[in-house]
């Protein structure tokens, strides 16, 4: 499998004047083939194919005085710009055709030379190097300092410098991981509820407490955003408001994901199987509930858990989200009337006592298990069970809907 692996750099002051013109140059390229791209849908032309592009915007385009200083950067990079194009209109045919999931995507937009979020790759083409020193040589840009947490588990195939809004430099290396990764196995299998009240809340009772990363950090952000608010548009006193607002949130999101990752491995260390709900988090995120959803950042978390169960030789399972796990009881399998918000524990007819998070953990479990066993001829679904007295007679009225097998009463 294929990962990415992350580390901060620091560039020099000459460095960030080279990697601010390959910067500039690599957008100016893609922008360049997005107009060109327009202008001929706009004239009924052909659609231009990426080897056009690129004899035109780049071979071409360094033998003119206007376009002369892209030969100051690697042609690598130019060349990347028109991929990450390439990439962003292959990605938009499929979201409008139907065969892309999830969410309709846009048409790509131009990029602005105002954005403090800029990115460049290099591939193997490019010839860069990890020196024996520990500095990272890129072409015409320099060694570059680069504080490794950790090694590289094989050599990169391409690696991409990131400038982000906080106007921090990190190298991004994409490594083809090793095989010999794989984790004892265990006997535990875990499903987990994630909620706002705790983060989640896994089968065997365990329950984590929500962290609140933002809410902790929204004083002070609110006043960086006041101050930034205060500053003349255009002025280099703004710049430098923008910056700071968007190091507090860096900071934030650091937070967030070093606690997430120590939270997902421990969970895939200690369970051989995880299954989670399925949840619609793009329309929770919508709701009078959205800061939190998003301060929890449970889509994160989820992607986390799968890379990680596929990297470590864990299984992992999705539970359909219109599954009744709040509702449905774990210990009979009776599926009770919706419930409030405010309702967290309930009794079942059987005697029972849930807590709700708890046992809508245990439901996602026995659920994902089930999915898992399907093909081999489980069921999906917990077993029937015997109606009472007065629920196993069959009324005419709902013959259609309900029948009734030896005082069963299955819906």
């Amino acid at each position: 499998m294929q990962f990415r692996y992350q580390f901060r750099v620091y560039p020099t002051p000459g460095q960030q004047i080279e990697l601010a013109r390959a910067f500039g140059c690599a957008r100016v390229v893609f922008n360049d083939g997005l107009r060109l791209r327009q202008q001929a849908r706009e004239a009924g032309g052909k659609y231009l194919s990426d080897g056009e592009l690129s004899r035109r915007l780049i071979t071409e385009a360094k033998r003119t005085p206007e376009r002369a200083w892209l030969g100051e950067v690697s042609a690598v990079v130019l060349q990347q710009a028109l991929a990450d194009l390439n990439t962003a209109y292959r990605n938009f045919f499929a979201s409008v055709t139907g065969k892309r999931k999830g969410r309709k995507l846009a048409a790509p937009r131009f990029r602005s030379r105002k954005d403090n979020r800029q990115a460049i790759r290099f591939t193997k083409n490019s010839r860069f190097k990890v020196l024996d020193n520990g500095r990272l040589r890129l072409p015409k840009i320099g060694d570059l300092t680069v504080r490794w947490s950790r090694t590289l588990p094989s050599e990169p195939s391409s690696v991409t410098v990131i400038r982000d809004a906080a106007g921090r430099y990190f190298a991004s290396f994409v490594v083809q991981t090793a095989e010999d990764e794989m984790l004892p196995p265990v006997d535990a299998e875990v499903g987990i509820d994630l909620g706002l009240t705790h983060f989640a809340v896994l089968s065997d009772g365990t329950k984590v407490t929500t962290p609140k990363f933002l809410r902790r950090a929204a004083r002070k952000l609110r006043r960086l955003q006041q101050d930034l608010s205060r500053k003349q548009r255009g002025s280099a006193n703004r710049k430098k408001a923008v910056v700071k607002v968007a190091r507090a949130h860096a900071r934030v999101t650091d937070t967030r994901r070093d606690w997430q990752h120590k939270l997902s491995t421990r969970i895939i260390r200690d369970n051989q199987a995880v299954y989670v709900e399925d949840l619609a988090v793009a329309g929770l995120g919508r709701t009078r509930l959205a800061k939190s959803v998003h301060d929890a950042g449970w889509a994160r978390f989820i992607a986390m858990l799968e890379y990680k169960a596929a990297r470590y030789g864990r299984a992992f399972g999705r539970v359909d989200r219109w599954f009744p796990s709040t509702r449905m009881c774990s210990d009979c399998g009776r599926i009770g009337e919706k419930m409030a918000l405010n309702v967290r524990e309930w009794d079942c007819p059987c005697g029972a006592v849930h807590d709700r998070d708890v046992n809508a953990a245990k439901n996602i479990l026995a659920g994902g298990q089930a999915d898992r066993l399907n093909d081999r001829g489980a069921q999906v679904r917990p077993a029937f069970v015997p109606a009472t007295r007065r629920e196993a007679v069959t009324h005419p009225d709902v013959a259609l809907s309900t029948r009734s097998v030896e005082g069963i009463s299955v819906l």
